[in-house]
């Protein structure tokens, strides 16, 4: 057996031996191949005529040193040749691939190319390649062909049908032009044909149909004619179908429902004839489905919510009725849906509103319903213009009816309106032109003073996390002087669809001027200027510019170019929509350059303004003046009628601010509250009664009566006119008007259908008190936050409320948050740190500087805030607090309980356990308000900023300067741990009381009362 073992042992180490020197002698060999001579020859005379300099003959071109493979140097570029050095037993190399990519070479296509008799593979895409393609070609062998974005041009080169051996085919973004011939027909091995992107015309053959190996077809962009074939059913194998911005014609053959393994189909733009959806229910592999303004009418189907793999959904611009489809909500993994300029009707789904992900629904005739919207959001989901114009029910805003009314409940018009798209604020000649900086845009709505814009579609193929929607100049600026460059560096993009709306207008004939450059193509001899940029502009709803290029218009790139137009507005709002058809090249100078492009909009009258010249100075000076007068006018009025008797300085609370509201007569009040029938009262507060009414158009509004008893109510009544009705937000209440006449001074309001929060969570009324589940109290929270952040920061006059509690929080059927009751509100003006004040307010909600000393800045507002907060995730009122033993201000509990470490335990015990983190972030966001020290209190902006969670919140700092009552209840909560602490609940909103207080700047009572609810 030893023997047996031994001579096993010897013939594998022979075996190991030979197989050794086999391979040294085969690297040998390998490592001495080289270039054929005569394909060297060749290379040389290739080089020479691209200008390709940079190839080094000294070294050998198939060693894989030197120049002759590089990558990345810059995005897409490629100079790389390789060889086969297997041939003649390893002994001699061939050129088999050759990729000179994005180096802008410029001349014509060598016919040597044909000499390389082994060449595979050639990509000589993004550069700058004149002429057509040379005759010799015909001769090759080619696999892959890819010419493209370059400059070549003449009819389809027909020497390529010569060229059978091609599977992958693209002379994408050149000049070509004419019919594609019937030889196209000869390359039946052909599995990817792209032809996007020039200028072809005539029908598509028939000749196609032979190509049934396609996997990959892209016709876009091109002139053609007549209808889509339905021969496309013969292309059973095709995964990626680019029909866009070609003219060809509907409807789309039913014999698309053979490609079952299509996974991109996109057609756009179809002329012709209507059409019911087309049969796809079989494409279970269907990742992108665009079928954008191609005359499709009738419904939705069901099965498009089905398709599992859907990433992005197209159906806009078409005739599509009936509602949303149920289906619909299986598609939680679509990034982005767009059904934007349709004819859809029902409810727009909740799920739908609810999407973390882009979802565009504008543009159609969704019927609002209680559940529905009362605003446009600004995120994911866009709404402009979604609701049909027969709705006309006063609590939606105007951005979700048709044709966008304008917005002011005053009806206050404007007549100039100047935007720097893209850019920041810039004055030019004289001229402001407000910025326009939103970054977003994929289903994006942006509400500006004055005007909006509406933003719809991502930028297909380009393979970023984030697109980008304001453009920086790449190209050189030309024939434009330094102050009007502000206004061409930058520019806003748009993938498919981009309206922008003038506001609140006055009637009557504008010039409009569009701006507009393009700054990202160049203006020389490189791939990046070979880019097309068409697309449609409609101004009214009237195409004024088609198939519009700037660089054609302007004389090339860099060159600012102002199109000038006649606009009549006879409704007050001016609507500009820019339109991407589909045409025009999509991958130069990268994928994902292509649609409208905009510097600027300049809106002027054609009338002579309502002022005197264009002194804008002494136009402010005759506002103010009037305001002031109508001011005067109103309390002398009411002195006149004996309400005011010697108290006239509420007059200074109402210097400069513009009272914007509606007048109301006492008869229409009357009739819309049946008199002030008793059974119409909602409650009675400081101010005096608040009574339900319907208006004669259907709006339904809460009025506000001055109880002849009230003494805050005179003084509070001019305050509250003046604040409210100069602020629009979605989270303060809106005012439509008062009413002044005969005894009776009377605020109308917007109804809201869930009176107000203090009886959403401490009403004792069981039937009456609301079940605010967490999302609900949570939405609540952050509407209140985004308020306070309007009056704070955002508003052009800056307001300290003076009285946030809960009770001053009124809430809509969605349980949307409305800030309410400006009778106690501020103005804090420029450059002060505080305003000294009497103080005012109510007690447990007043942040301690304030209450003692009368400091009043917006941090205590902040406090208030994080006082309503603890109690909205507690469900406890924090005003009830009672000195004996068994009764603890709720403030106090929270921070005994955080040094505890058990906070959660103050989270109402009816929301559970399931938002505890949740919970968590917005009680010490309310701790955080509710700082001692109000320079340690975050502003109202970073509060929202938090509660949405985009920023994290701060270590909670404690200020030493504790008040003693605060430290004596918390020992006492130390030395009494297990005691059961029981907090009443009342201080509601209507017919129940709360105590308001008045103190003069030392701190002195000045005045206390017991009063009514606060709303």
């Amino acid at each position: 057996m030893a023997a047996v073992f031994a001579i096993q042992k010897l013939l594998l180490a022979l075996v190991v031996f030979y197989t050794t020197m086999l391979s040294l002698a085969t690297f040998g060999l390998a490592a001495t191949a080289k270039l054929h001579s005569d394909e060297v020859e060749v290379l040389k005379k290739i080089g020479k005529k691209l200008g390709k300099k940079d190839w080094d003959f000294g070294i050998d071109p198939c060693s894989g040193e030197g120049n002759w493979q590089r990558l990345g140097e810059r995005k897409g570029f490629e100079s790389n040749v390789t060889c086969d050095c297997t041939f003649n037993g390893n002994s001699s190399c061939h050129v088999v691939n050759i990729a000179l990519k994005a180096q802008n070479l410029s001349s014509t296509l060598p016919p040597e190319f044909s000499k390389l008799h082994y060449l595979k593979q050639l990509d000589l895409s993004r550069n700058y390649l004149t002429g057509s393609v040379p005759s010799q070609w015909a001769t090759m062998h080619l696999v892959d062909l890819s010419l493209m974005g370059n400059s070549l041009s003449g009819p389809f080169p027909a020497v390529l049908t010569w060229i059978t051996t091609l599977k992958n085919l693209s002379i994408e973004g050149n000049r070509f032009s004419g019919p594609i011939p019937p030889e196209i027909g000869k390359l039946i091995n052909l599995q990817k044909l792209i032809l996007s992107s020039n200028a072809f015309t005539g029908e598509l053959p028939i000749e196609l149909a032979k190509l049934s190996n396609l996997t990959d077809m892209r016709v876009s962009d091109n002139n053609f004619s007549g209808k889509i074939p339905d021969f496309i059913g013969n292309w059973t194998q095709i995964k990626k179908l680019h029909m866009g911005g070609c003219f060809l014609e509907g409807p789309i053959p039913s014999s698309i429902s053979a490609l079952r393994s299509l996974s991109d189909l996109r057609i756009t733009d179809l002329k012709g004839q209507r059409s019911t959806f087309p049969p796809l229910s079989n494409m279970e592999s269907m990742k992108t489905m665009i079928l954008r303004k191609c005359q499709i009418y009738g419904e939705i189907p069901e099965y498009i919510g089905y398709m599992e793999k859907l990433k992005i959904l197209d159906l806009s611009f078409n005739d599509l009725t009936g509602e949303i489809p149920m289906s619909f909500v299986q598609l939680d993994d679509v990034d982005f849906i767009y059904l934007t300029g349709n004819r859809l009707t029902g409810s727009i789904p909740g799920w739908l509103l609810g999407r973390n992900k882009n979802a565009d629904v504008s543009y159609n005739n969704f019927t609002w319903e209680s559940s529905s919207p009362a605003e446009c959001p600004r995120g994911s989901v866009n709404l402009v213009e979604s609701y049909s114009g027969e709705d006309k029910l006063s609590r939606i805003h105007p951005c979700l009816k048709r044709n966008f009314p304008c917005p002011a409940v005053n009806n206050e018009r404007h007549y100039l309106l100047h935007i720097n798209c893209g850019g920041k604020e810039a004055s030019v000649n004289g001229t402001k032109y407000e910025a326009d900086r939103e970054r977003t845009g994929a289903s994006m709505f942006y509400l500006g003073q004055n005007w909006a814009f509406s933003s719809t579609g991502n930028f297909m193929d380009n393979d970023v996390d984030a697109d980008i929607y304001i453009q920086t100049n790449t190209s050189a600026l030309s024939n434009v002087s330094v102050p009007d460059s502000e206004l061409y560096t930058t520019a806003r993009a748009s993938p498919l669809s981009l309206t922008y709306y003038g506001l609140c207008l006055m009637n009557g004939n504008y010039t409009v001027k569009l701006h507009f450059a393009e700054i990202i193509f160049t203006n020389d001899r490189s791939f990046n200027s070979l880019g097309k940029r068409i697309f449609n502009v409609y101004m009214q709803d009237k195409l004024v510019l088609e198939n519009f290029n700037i660089e054609d218009e302007a004389g090339g790139a860099g060159k600012p170019l102002i199109k000038s137009f006649t606009a009549i507005v006879r409704s007050g709002t001016l609507k500009i929509h820019f339109y991407w058809t589909g045409k025009g090249t999509t991958g130069i100078p990268d994928r994902g350059e292509y649609g409208p492009l905009i510097s600027a909009i300049s809106v002027d009258p054609n009338f002579e303004p309502p002022s005197d010249g264009d002194n804008k100075d002494h136009l402010i000076i005759v506002v103010v003046a009037a305001v002031v007068l109508l001011g005067l006018l109103t309390l002398f009025v009411m002195w006149r009628k004996g309400w005011m008797g010697d108290d006239v300085s509420a007059n200074k609370e109402l210097r400069g601010i513009d009272l914007q509201t509606g007048l109301f007569t006492l008869r229409q009040i009357r009739a819309a509250t049946k008199n002030f029938n008793l059974a119409n009262k909602l409650g009675e507060g400081g101010f005096g009664s608040v009574y339900k009414g319907v208006l004669s158009d259907g709006t339904v509004i809460a009025v506000k009566q001055l109880s002849s008893k009230s003494k805050q109510g005179n003084r509070e009544f001019v305050n509250e006119i003046g604040m409210i009705s100069a602020l629009q937000h979605p989270n303060l209440v809106k005012l439509y008007g008062c009413c002044i006449e005969g005894n009776q001074l009377l605020l109308i309001y917007e109804y809201m259908e869930n009176n107000c929060l203090s009886r959403a969570l401490f009403g004792k009324d069981t039937v009456r008190r609301l079940k605010l589940d967490w999302p609900t109290r949570q939405k609540i929270c952050i509407g209140i936050a985004r308020g306070l952040a309007y009056l704070h920061e955002e508003s052009r006059l800056k307001i300290v409320h003076r009285d946030i509690k809960t009770s001053n929080v009124l809430l809509d059927e969605d349980y949307n948050a409305k800030i309410s009751d400006f009778g106690l509100a501020k103005l804090s003006e420029d450059g002060k740190t505080h305003i000294s004040t009497r103080v005012a307010g109510t007690i447990g909600y007043m942040a301690p500087e304030y209450a003692m000393r009368g400091y009043l800045t917006n941090k205590a507002d902040v406090y208030s805030f994080g006082v309503v907060a603890l109690e909205i995730v507690s469900g406890k009122s924090n005003t009830n607090y009672r000195p004996e033993e068994e009764f603890v201000c709720l403030l106090d509990w929270a921070y005994v309980l955080q040094e505890r470490g058990s906070l959660l335990e103050l989270v109402d015990p009816e929301l559970g356990l399931e938002y505890s983190s949740e919970a968590m972030v917005m009680l010490n966001v309310a701790l955080l308000c509710t700082n001692a020290s109000p320079t340690l209190r975050p502003t109202m902006s970073q509060v929202v900023s938090m509660l949405e969670g985009a920023t994290t919140i701060e270590d909670l700092r404690s200020d030493p300067a504790v008040n003693s009552k605060y430290k004596t209840v918390r020992d006492n909560f130390w030395q009494n741990p297990s005691r059961t602490h029981s907090m009443s609940i009342d201080g509601l909103c209507t017919n129940s009381s709360s105590s308001y207080i008045e103190l003069g700047q030392t701190g002195s009572l000045l005045r206390a009362s017991s009063i009514k609810s606060d709303e």
